[in-house]
């Protein structure tokens, strides 16, 4: 189950694909993730982790609660 705080890419895209989406596809200056009708920008890498703030604002645009996520 992780935790909202910060966060690895490789395990952002790890867990949303567990919820469901596909990718990440190359497109643009971003990957993205697609899931339904609904297409998700996966920050680019980075030598740090993602950061609880964008995390926040990956998981509001996929439409993932907070809980829903803790959940995994």
């Amino acid at each position: 189950m992780p935790r909202f705080g910060a966060i690895k890419r490789k395990d952002l895209i790890s867990n949303l694909r567990r919820l469901g989406f596909s990718g990440p596809f190359s497109g643009g200056k971003h990957q993205f993730m697609t899931k339904d009708d609904v297409t998700l920008h996966v920050p680019n890498p980075h030598q740090g982790d993602i950061g609880k703030e964008l995390l926040a604002r990956v998981l509001r645009q996929a439409g993932i609660e907070k809980d829903a996520w803790e959940q995994l």
